[in-house]
């Protein structure tokens, strides 16, 4: 997993980031399962994850202050 650019982030759409937010937290959920059942063993990869989701949260409050 890699960290998202805020600047890619700032170029997206409330909407889209909206999405991203969803995908990214459904993501770290199958990310934690697979860890607890130690299918996955990169546990580096769950904190990329929970950075992105405050980078996207981020940006999306500063969209809607924006408006």
């Amino acid at each position: 997993m890699k960290a998202l650019k805020p600047a890619e982030l700032r170029d997206k759409t409330v909407a889209d980031l909206k999405d991203l937010l969803a995908k990214e937290r459904s993501n770290l959920f199958q990310l934690k399962k697979k860890l607890a059942f130690k299918e996955e063993k990169d546990v580096r990869s769950a904190i990329v994850q929970r950075h992105n989701i405050a980078r996207i949260i981020t940006i999306l409050a500063e969209k809607e202050r924006a408006q």
